[in-house]
């Protein structure tokens, strides 16, 4: 049985570090929008589905026509599981030309092709990995019939161990060798462990003759037959796990940032605590069998903890609030999920393997539910309860206890205490306060993809996007549109802006009188320009104003426009998770289509430590043969990159003015800080800095590229220990020099 734990650790480590990459892989090729993460994360889950369904199947039909050991074809599920983490990459890629070559303009369109297209790459290899907890299931009732009936909880805990792990390492791992050299890793464990199941197969661990209606009548207890409540609990419970992690990333972001690290926190507890209740679990089953309607109102309570703790009156460390308010309901759902699967299947790998597929259809609905129907109408804390309301339901009244050979636990005091609990819950929801109360001046707006506040008056206003702030009122969101523009060697007549913000970059381009368009992935947010604008309605009925909903890149591979410039302003923090990919080369190549000659991209780089800086300066020049760089007119590390095919030309700040209308010259200097045009510029231009001289900050870092986000990925060099211990100098050095072209 120890070698099935550790397997099942292995795969269980392997298959969260896939869904990681292969998300951000997809991201990358297909769009960095919610609807893209829903059919990634829906399609992966999908395939773990089908397949632990499909495998049970499966070995109920042929079971007994097998003649080999059973191990042997979870060595072929592990092999190809092994084989899925080199295809994938190259299959995503492939349908990202395929599309491309399709000239889909059509965002619905695109969303479809691209939708089908991860499909049939994900679920194949994911029914894969599904199939491997029936198939060990039958391995284990074949050649350990004592230990078949809680077999599944068996697994499921070890699987939950590995993942925990699974949600940690990958973020040193992608740090140190990229998405691909990480992939690789995780295939060289795969086929490990397809090669020692093989091993094992050809040894003391064989199939025995005792059928598989011989092994479930002696081994399935009564209980486990008669539970039907079992698979509308499993899909209940897959529902709220998955949807209520939505809520909790819109949560606890604010305090924690939108970085990686952040989600792999969230992930992280709500794997660890699940693993913990798991735990408990196998050793309370030894010796019970019954429980009451106390644990359904309690995973109920708990599904609001994160209500509370992420209120702004709560104050507390931020991991102390998250630990709070994910571990106790997560424990709770450790505890109950293996529970119900080992009530239904009894050690019936069929059985087990349908109601872990159930299990799987609501972790698909459940995210669905939040992001898309719930979550833009209402606040997190009202969804958390939304999520709990039915346990609390299920747990006060009568049914919810679950009968044992026709018997009923029966006791009084039980229904007050269910019934007080319900009303705790309650009570705790209306006490608590979302994150937007704290500020007294506000407008909130939510869609799909986030909650968004735009705060403060006159001067002073802000952008808050998921807690995050955004921007405010600053000379170098105009700057980001004149400087450009004012650089051509030819009169402009179409610009792109990515990343809406408050509108600055967008408002101060239309004072050119061009075409201008704006990309922006948050729907919300471009709905709040009127809050920061008074004539925000009249510029938007523009005819030369159009604001496109969409992930910037995406747009980028999709559309046929050429730009005269095309400006973007990343997210914040420049380590925002996802923000790498408008920094990367592969970025810069997709810019480069849609640049007339003589085309400038502008590229605002807030901050970043040596790396960063030097990372993006590299994909730059790399890019592109013309590259300037200026530090902010407000001062400090914020830079201006200008980038072009053709050569940008020294103009004085006088001759820049003269290539600008009237208008775009008044709002240049609107905001200062500088008394005039002319100041206002040559304070820019004053601070021209050297490309060279900022990739000599670190002068072994490659450039930027998908593959290798050094903005999002810092653990490792900004933690001395783990600097010393992982990457020696020497091995850095040979790792950067191979990823140099």
């Amino acid at each position: 049985m120890a070698w099935f734990l550790a397997f099942f650790f292995v795969s269980g480590f392997c298959s969260i570090l896939y869904e990681i990459v292969w998300l951000r892989l997809a991201m990358a090729q297909f769009g960095v929008t919610s609807a893209m993460v829903s059919i990634v994360i829906s399609m992966f889950m999908a395939g773990l589905g089908l397949g632990s369904w499909g495998s049970g199947y499966l070995i109920r039909q042929y079971e007994s026509k097998l003649n080999f050991p059973v191990l042997r074809l979870y060595a072929l599920a592990e092999f190809l599981i092994g084989v899925s983490a080199i295809l994938v990459p190259y299959e995503l890629g492939l349908g990202r030309n395929v599309l491309g070559n399709l000239s889909l303009a059509s965002s619905g369109t695109y969303y479809l092709a691209s939708g089908t297209w991860v499909a049939l790459t994900l679920i194949p290899w994911c029914a894969c990995m599904g199939a491997t907890i029936p198939i060990a299931m039958l391995a284990i009732r074949n050649s350990f019939p004592q230990e078949a009936a809680r077999s599944f909880s068996y697994l499921y805990l070890a699987n939950v161990f590995g993942a925990v792990a699974g949600a940690i390492v990958p973020l040193v791992l992608i740090e140190v060798a990229g998405f691909h050299g990480t992939l690789r890793v995780a295939a060289t464990l795969n086929l490990l462990l397809a090669a020692l199941a093989m091993a094992l197969s050809r040894g003391k661990v064989h199939q025995t003759n005792t059928s598989s209606e011989e092994g479930a009548s002696v081994l399935v207890p009564r209980a486990a037959t008669a539970n039907r409540r079992s698979l509308p609990l499993l899909f209940a419970t897959g529902g709220t796990s998955m949807g209520i992690e939505v809520v909790w990333i819109r949560q606890f972001t604010p305090y924690r940032g939108q970085v990686v690290y952040t989600f792999a926190a969230i992930l992280g507890l709500y794997l660890a605590a699940t693993f913990v209740g798991s735990q408990i679990y196998r050793r309370w089953s030894r010796n019970h069998q019954l429980q009451g309607q106390l644990l359904w109102v309690m995973l109920g309570l708990s599904a609001v903890f994160s209500v509370v703790t992420a209120s702004p009156q709560f104050h507390v460390h931020a991991l102390l609030r998250m630990l709070l308010g994910i571990a106790p309901f997560s424990g709770l759902l450790g505890f109950v999920t293996p529970m119900l699967v080992d009530r239904w299947s009894g050690g019936d790998p069929q059985k087990a393997g349908t109601a872990y597929a159930v299990n799987v259809v609501g972790c698909i609905v459940g995210p669905l539910l939040a992001g898309f129907l719930l979550l833009p109408f209402i606040s997190e804390r009202w969804v958390a309860f939304a999520f709990a309301l039915p346990w609390l339901i299920i747990g006060a009244g009568s049914g919810a206890v679950l009968p044992v050979d026709g018997a009923k636990q029966k006791a009084t005091w039980r229904p007050i205490v269910s019934y007080s609990l319900a009303l705790l819950a309650l009570g705790l929801v209306l006490l608590s306060r979302d994150y937007e109360s704290q500020f007294s001046r506000r407008e909130v707006l939510r869609d799909n993809t986030a909650t968004v506040i735009a705060t403060g008056e006159g001067g002073e206003k802000r952008l808050l996007v998921n807690g995050e702030g955004m921007t405010y009122f600053t000379p170098n969101t105009k700057l980001m549109a004149h400087l450009p523009l004012a650089f051509l060697q030819h009169p402009p007549q179409k610009a792109l802006v990515i990343c809406f913000g408050m509108g600055t970059t967008y408002r101060s381009l239309l004072t050119w009188n061009i075409s201008t368009t704006a990309v922006e992935l948050v729907p919300s947010v471009p709905r709040m320009f009127s809050y920061y604008y008074a004539d925000g309605a009249q510029v938007m009925s523009s005819p030369l104003s159009h604001v496109v909903i969409d992930d910037g890149r995406r747009y980028l591979e999709r559309t046929t426009e050429l730009y005269d410039v095309v400006t973007l302003d990343p997210p914040p923090p420049v380590e925002a998770a996802g923000s790498s990919l408008l920094y990367s080369k592969e970025f810069y190549s997709a810019v480069k289509r849609h640049l007339v000659p003589g085309g400038i991209l502008q590229q605002w780089l807030p901050y970043g430590d040596a790396v960063v800086q030097s990372a993006v300066a590299r994909a730059l020049r790399e890019s592109f043969p013309y590259v300037r760089v200026f530090h902010s007119v407000m001062g400090g590390a914020r830079l201006h990159f200008l980038a072009s095919s053709d050569p940008i030309p020294n103009r004085t700040p006088a001759e820049l003015i003269q290539r600008m209308p009237p208008a775009a010259v008044r709002d240049l200097i609107e905001w200062g800080p500088q008394p005039t045009p002319e100041l206002q510029l040559g304070a820019v231009l004053n601070t021209e800095s050297s490309l060279d001289d900022l990739m000599a900050r670190s002068p072994r870092t490659p450039a930027l590229q998908d593959d290798r986000p050094a903005n999002e990925y810092y653990l490792v060099r900004t933690t001395p220990f783990l600097s010393h211990l992982l990457v020696p100098p020497r091995v850095a050095t040979a790792l950067l020099q191979k990823s140099l072209p």
